[in-house]
């Protein structure tokens, strides 16, 4: 009976041991506290939500001890503005695409996408394991932040117009919003490029400021409400096939950062990118439907357009490779691994094809 009772004591005081003892990680991690500005709309939840979805996972991780508030463009840093607020420190991190930045650098591009790039796969790949990250590293650090790869929209629609584009003539002297390079490679067609912050876009084209604007994609460009001012909507998104957007880090506060919560910052990032990219693939069907019951006509960019646009990012490329030898660098490892990727595909999806007639037949 004695016995008994000894044991039962000691299990007893193991238990209160083992609780007093559990640790409480809150207090055992250092409190931090950022500010995230946003370049996107929060109507843009898809894209804007990518944010959240770090900051939200970040907080669970860290049990609430690593907090980031994510704020819209214009509240605390105009939308086409935070990789200067982040590199200067005024904000500890911010989410943008780094290709509104070219004019800086034109190799700050090649971190969101360049035109005829590749598929939101195959950039993924090349950003995490094809080794586009490490040679993007010094471009970032010039500018006093660290990226990460944190959305994807996915395919991307080549804009909307309000008149019809049949030739590569029909272009010129054509105001057309689009960001990064495409901008660059449509103007040597004779487009006028306007790189306008994306809560912009829809006043410039009501007013008649531009003649049509490339944005995303069915989604988000039904939420913004393009197809009430512009009748004509095109495909291909030569410009931007499946662009990356940044969460970009001050270098110092990333370098203050407990290893920790870098990994928090960099699991968290991973997961916002394939959210965005897989949710994209879902909500941009319906909405093409709504749009096209809604009056929008679709078109594809005529086959000689497309040629003429081809021809000029190649050139582009060239004229910018004998200016950065970093871009060039840079975008000839890019271009390499795109390459490759689409010969991969292709015999892929033979073989997927064969596969399922093969097993098709014998049913």
């Amino acid at each position: 009976m004695q016995r008994r009772r000894a044991l039962a004591g000691g299990i007893a005081g193991f238990a209160g041991t083992a609780t007093l003892a559990a640790p409480n990680l809150a207090s055992a991690q250092p409190r931090i506290r950022w500010r995230c500005p946003n370049s996107f709309p929060k109507t843009l939840d898809t894209l804007y939500g990518a944010a959240e979805i770090v900051a939200r996972r970040v907080r669970e991780m860290s049990d609430g001890a690593f907090e980031i508030s994510v704020s819209g463009p214009g509240e605390i840093v105009p939308g086409l503005q935070i990789l200067d607020a982040v590199g200067q420190g005024s904000v500890e991190c911010g989410f943008t695409s780094s290709l509104f930045y070219f004019g800086k650098d034109p190799s700050l591009a090649i971190s969101t996408t360049l035109p005829w790039g590749m598929s939101s796969r195959a950039m993924f790949a090349w950003l995490n394991y094809g080794g586009g990250r490490d040679l993007l590293k010094e471009v970032f650090r010039d500018q006093g932040v660290v990226a990460i790869p944190a959305a994807c929209t996915g395919a991307q629609m080549g804009g909307w117009l309000k008149r019809e584009i049949k030739a590569p003539e029909d272009l010129k002297g054509l105001k057309f919003r689009i960001a990064g390079l495409g901008g660059s490679v449509m103007a040597k067609l004779g487009v006028i490029p306007q790189q306008i912050a994306p809560s912009d876009i829809y006043p410039a084209l009501e007013r008649g400021v531009i003649d049509g604007a490339e944005y995303i994609g069915p989604y988000d460009d039904e939420k913004l409400g393009f197809g009430q001012v512009a009748k004509y909507y095109y495909y291909p998104g030569f410009q931007e096939i499946a662009p990356s957007t940044d969460l970009l880090i001050n270098q110092r506060a990333w370098d203050g950062l407990p290893k920790a919560y870098q990994s928090m910052l960099e699991t968290a990032s991973a997961e916002a990118w394939a959210a965005t990219a897989a949710k994209y693939d879902v909500l941009n069907p319906p909405a093409l439907r709504r749009l096209l019951a809604g009056g929008t006509q679709l078109r594809p960019y005529p086959r000689e357009v497309m040629a003429a646009l081809y021809k000029a990012a190649q050139e582009l490329y060239a004229e910018l490779g004998a200016q950065n030898a970093r871009f060039k660098r840079i975008h000839e490892h890019w271009d390499k691994f795109r390459l490759e990727q689409i010969q991969w595909f292709r015999v892929a999806e033979d073989s997927a094809s064969n596969f399922v007639a093969v097993t098709t037949s014998q049913r």
